[in-house]
């Protein structure tokens, strides 16, 4: 039994051969927001062995649901980018779709097409960033140098599409705001022909099969498939134990439901292959807006709906599929230009929680490691 000695800082315990051993407490970060977030973990170390871990957060929360609460509806298609601020496009895609859903309504097919092309666009931005800075987090430096360089092509893109590089408000409820600019679409595809053949390579030859990063993450922080399922883990890290889940297979929305998507999965479960999961959808994303560019239709981008939003007494939940996992917006209409509530179910938030479960019994070196492969947006956990 463990006695308190330092009420903050440690505490002393015997083992069976009765040597005295000491718990110290780790408080590691928070750290700067121009990191991949803030965040504190308080490590309870045995030496050098986390035997509790209890994360901290709420260092970037601003009220989000609250706001949308005292906001017209269309303006919370803005407010939403601030969530997972490395997936917009799919942020605001959950926040119209969960007021198409209480109004009854659906964008054309254009619109449709227009929305799971962009969506694929910031899936592919987003694990640029997740494995360019997990590289970074092991000592890889050149990694996070080319996955920038490559997602600047998206914003370049994103930006003439938009208006707005990283906050695009660019979904509007019935449709989107903007047409493709002239010549945009061939942009697009020369980006996309770059990346698949160029970029990917490149990526998988610094990373993949490197040595020192195998050893970081082969058999390191494994999550099992029921327990996954159990702390609520969705996306990228559910599908690299095993699980099969995908919310564009399971319950597709938009163009999703004539695009088939097929759901990259690796049976490890370990941090190796959470990266090869997030390495194998982009070039899935790659072919998807291959087909969407090809089969794009003609027609309106937007049905027309009043300014100033009424959606009837109803509710809805609307969940799409970003590069975390599932992210769903519960919407309530009391009939007035405000919404009544509207919750964010946030990916990074429910994998956050597994986090304790798989540090306890690794070495202090593994909790990097561990933590960047589960890859949280602390905006979207703090919300």
């Amino acid at each position: 039994m463990a006695t308190d000695t330092h009420a903050d800082t440690a505490s002393y315990f015997e083992d069976a051969s009765g040597l005295r051993s000491e718990e110290m407490i780790l408080n590691m970060g928070p750290q700067h927001p121009s990191t991949s977030g803030v965040l504190r973990l308080v490590l309870t170390l045995d030496g050098e062995t986390v035997i509790q871990c209890t994360p901290v957060i709420g260092y970037l929360h601003r009220g989000m649901e609250k706001i949308f609460e005292n906001r017209p509806y269309i303006h919370g298609a803005r407010y939403i980018d601030n969530a997972d601020y490395l997936n917009p496009m799919i942020n605001e895609t959950a926040y119209v779709g969960a007021i198409e859903a209480i109004m009854g309504i659906e964008p054309p097919r254009r619109a449709q097409y227009i929305r799971l092309l962009v969506s694929e666009m910031a899936r592919i931005a987003s694990h640029l960033v997740a494995i360019g800075t997990y590289g970074l987090d092991l000592g890889a430096f050149t990694p996070i140098l080319w996955c920038f360089r490559d997602r600047e092509g998206l914003m370049d893109l994103f930006e003439s599409l938009s208006g707005h590089r990283f906050t695009h408000n660019y979904m509007r409820p019935g449709g989107v705001v903007h047409d493709f600019p002239r010549g945009w679409m061939q942009q697009c595809e020369a980006w996309l022909d770059r990346f698949e053949k160029v970029s990917i390579p490149e990526l998988h030859e610094l990373l993949t099969g490197n040595e020192i990063f195998d050893a970081r993450t082969q058999g390191v922080g494994y999550i099992d498939p029921q327990q996954g399922v159990s702390f609520g883990v969705t996306g990228p890290n559910l599908r690299a134990s095993g699980v099969v889940f995908d919310l564009r297979v399971a319950r597709p929305y938009g163009a999703y439901r004539e695009i088939a998507v097929r759901p990259q999965v690796r049976q490890e479960g370990d941090c190796f292959a959470r990266y090869m999961v997030r390495m194998q959808e982009m070039a899935e994303s790659v072919r998807l807006c291959r087909i969407a560019l090809e089969k794009m239709p003609g027609g309106s981008i937007s049905q027309r709906v009043p300014l100033a939003l009424r959606p009837p007494r109803g509710e809805a939940y609307y969940a799409v599929e970003t590069g975390r996992g599932e992210l769903g917006i519960y919407m309530i209409s009391d009939g007035s230009e405000y919404p009544w509530r509207a919750k964010i179910r946030s990916p990074s938030f429910s994998n956050l929680q597994i986090l304790p479960e798989l540090l306890r019994g690794n070495k202090i070196g593994d909790v990097i490691a561990i933590l960047g492969s589960i890859d949280i947006d602390l905006g979207d956990v703090d919300r």
